[in-house]
């Protein structure tokens, strides 16, 4: 081992307890900082949209786009990172989104372009924004799995993993809460959704020139040259043999979870129309649904060191199962809830366990990966699920305008069959084996 791992700064206790090292370490307090920017804009800009003057079609074009975009996003920024490195990629890649943050905040600004005819308005820009937001997320996400894998010891995969999640969970926890005190002490949404916009650029300008600056890109493995679809192919071809009944797995259950995850707060604040009262407070429906948003978020926190400790001695597969599982059956027990402020309470703090088999499932793909192949590798896996799991929330919406309990029970059929699948053919990470 070299003198950079075997040095002790005032951070050697917290690392040896959470697995981390140096590069693990900045990485997460990057995730950390564009986390809080991705959430304070994030469940706001449907309604920038519409303030902009759209409507509900736009607004429903702007999530399929982020779809989109999440799919094809994360096999070409593989490639440039197994190419550049992880440090020059991720610092393109977050200079990127600060822009885009930027450019949402002057689209009110933009006055209406006459292109062929066709009259561009304000909010065009704020698609325009949506591709370069993604940047550090979508793009970067095989470069901060390469930076994992090549820092933290195999046997320890899960827990560099859950280190880097749970500084990316609080700023889910976070962000909304800045967001909203924002918001509450401007005159109106657009003045202070723009506030929001500024704050959130500002944390990923930081968050880029820190990782810039502290990642020692000293060890970065680099791979050959993006070499176009025929290496795509090549990559899908080669995908380890553990991958594939996970792909496989995963894909239904992100499938059935996509089928009704924007139905999520419709079924709080109006199917079951439940709020929240006690503790000297009285909050509505749709308040109520940021709290339990807060609930699972805090159960996702606190389990997941816990949890990816317990991998290093189960295995990896036991603990992604029952994350598939959470995921499966969440949907079936929303929908079937009594109206009651308390049963949902528990109900989201068990989904939030979904969360905690995050990083043993992040370590099952990327472990069985060559050293210099990581970040091609996460692409692909990502590339595949995340493609086929595009319509999946049209096929939700229109099942929910049937019923909606056969939306979420249809959902939850689906879910059960990838556990099932995984159950049966999903293979173990060598590195794991002996704990299982």
């Amino acid at each position: 081992m070299d003198a950079r791992r075997d040095a002790v700064d005032a951070f050697d206790s917290f690392r040896q307890f959470v697995g981390l090292e140096r590069d693990v370490l900045v990485l997460s307090v990057a995730m950390f900082a564009f986390s809080l920017s991705f959430q304070m804009t994030g469940r706001y800009v449907p309604e920038y949209l519409r303030v902009l003057g759209t409507g509900a079609t736009v607004v429903g074009l702007y999530g399929s786009v982020g779809n989109l975009i999440g799919a094809l996003y994360p096999y070409p920024g593989g490639a440039i990172s197994d190419r550049l490195g992880s440090r020059l990629s991720l610092t393109l890649f977050g200079t990127i989104s600060s822009a885009g943050f930027l450019l949402w905040f002057v689209a009110p600004s933009v006055p209406p372009v006459m292109v062929a005819g066709f009259s561009l308005e304000p909010w065009i820009w704020i698609f325009v924004g949506l591709f370069l937001t993604q940047a550090w997320k979508s793009f970067g996400l095989g470069a901060t799995f390469a930076i994992v894998k090549q820092s933290v010891p195999p046997s320890r995969l899960a827990m560099g993993f859950a280190s880097t999640e749970i500084f990316r969970r609080v700023g889910f926890l976070l962000g909304p809460l800045i967001a909203a005190a924002l918001l509450a002490v401007t005159s109106s949404f657009l003045v202070g959704f723009q506030h929001v916009l500024v704050v959130a650029a500002v944390f990923g300008i930081l968050a880029t020139v820190a990782q810039h600056f502290l990642y020692d890109a000293s060890e970065d493995s680099l791979g050959k040259s993006f070499e176009g679809l025929s290496q795509l192919r090549e990559d899908l071809r080669s995908l380890p043999e553990t991958l594939r009944p996970l792909l496989v797995a995963d894909t239904l259950v992100r499938f059935a979870n996509g089928m009704v995850y924007v139905f999520f707060v419709i079924v709080v604040t109006d199917f079951l129309a439940v709020g929240f009262t006690g503790f000297g407070v009285s909050l509505r429906p749709d308040a109520f649904f940021g709290i339990l948003l807060s609930v699972e978020m805090v159960v996702a926190i606190l389990t997941k060191l816990p949890v990816s400790k317990l991998a290093e001695r189960t295995g990896l597969k036991p603990v992604v199962a029952v994350g598939f599982l959470v995921y499966a059956v969440f949907p079936v027990l929303l929908i079937l809830a009594p109206s009651n402020q308390w049963v949902l309470v528990a109900l989201f703090g068990f989904s939030g366990l979904r969360f905690a088999g995050l990083p043993a499932h992040k370590a099952l793909i990327v472990g069985p990966a060559a050293q210099n192949a990581g970040g091609r590798v996460t692409g692909a896996y990502y590339l595949v699920r995340n493609t086929i799991v595009i319509p999946s929330a049209v096929l939700g919406g229109w099942l929910y305008a049937v019923d909606p309990t056969l939306a979420f029970t249809g959902a939850s059929m689906v879910g059960l069959v990838g556990v099932g699948y995984f159950a049966i053919r999903g293979k173990e990470f060598d590195a794991y084996a002996g704990g299982a």
